[in-house]
């Protein structure tokens, strides 16, 4: 069985999932497998990842019966991963080489029910590369209420430390799972290394930052069921670090 299975959803990025694939290719640590859920798409993303996975079986194509959003095409492909370690990687967003070889060795030294790294973001066209965004060293669950730090591509879960792992159906799928399983008592720990990249483009899921907060405020009261003071202590300081991560690129 592979030890790394990556959680991809896709929809219309017949331009740039096939450089995404490639930077999974390329990882120095080959023992993984590729779940990408296509979730209904209308251009040539589902026959480019098909195509992809007659030459490299690892590479697996998920084709949803309807479109249903991010969240229920990750756990499409949690439901069919087979390996202990489940990574996160969008499809259009580009890991570096070492990414997972470095950041399994540091899971395992930590014993990290989650852990994720740092990244810079990119361009669409991939020609300009922003500043390094680094990360804490640990996050806990109150902490993480307040924080920004875990990039989806950048976060990797151990099933057998974590527990379940299953997505919500909620904007920010990813947010509510990292909080998920640092509720249950985890420390969730950062290695502050250079290791991905984050593709900006004005139609993805979280481009708008109005949006974003309002779905982290649905969270707090809706999902974690936070009390009106504590969600507005816990929003106050997660917009303040999303403004600074946001305000230089």
């Amino acid at each position: 069985m592979p030890l790394v299975s990556i959680i991809t959803p896709s929809w219309n990025v017949e331009g740039l999932i096939e450089e995404t694939i490639r930077s999974v290719q390329s990882q120095t640590f080959t023992d993984w497998e590729l779940l990408i859920a296509d979730d209904c798409s209308t251009d040539k993303t589902p026959e480019i990842i098909a195509g992809i996975g007659v030459r490299d079986p690892r590479v697996k194509l998920i084709r949803q019966a309807k479109n249903g959003g991010p969240a229920l095409a990750r756990q499409a492909s949690i439901d069919q991963a087979t390996g202990r370690y489940l990574a996160f990687l969008d499809s259009d967003d580009l890991w570096l080489p070492e990414k997972l070889e470095r950041q399994l060795a540091f899971a395992k030294e930590k014993q990290a029910a989650l852990s994720y790294t740092a990244f810079r973001r990119i361009n669409e066209t991939n020609t300009v590369a922003g500043r390094l965004i680094g990360v804490p060293v640990s996050l806990t669950y109150g902490q993480l209420l307040k924080n920004t730090a875990i990039a989806t591509l950048t976060a990797m879960v151990d099933r057998e430390i974590a527990g379940p792992v299953a997505m919500k159906n909620e904007g920010y799928d990813d947010f509510c799972l990292w909080l998920s399983i640092l509720k249950r008592g985890h420390t969730a720990y950062g290695l502050n290394e250079d290791l991905a990249r984050y593709r900006v483009r004005g139609s993805s899921v979280s481009s708008r930052p109005l949006r974003s907060a309002k779905w982290v405020w649905q969270i707090y009261r809706n999902v974690e069921q936070l009390s009106l003071p504590r969600s507005a202590w816990c929003f106050a300081h997660w917009g303040a670090r999303a403004w600074l991560k946001r305000r230089e690129f």
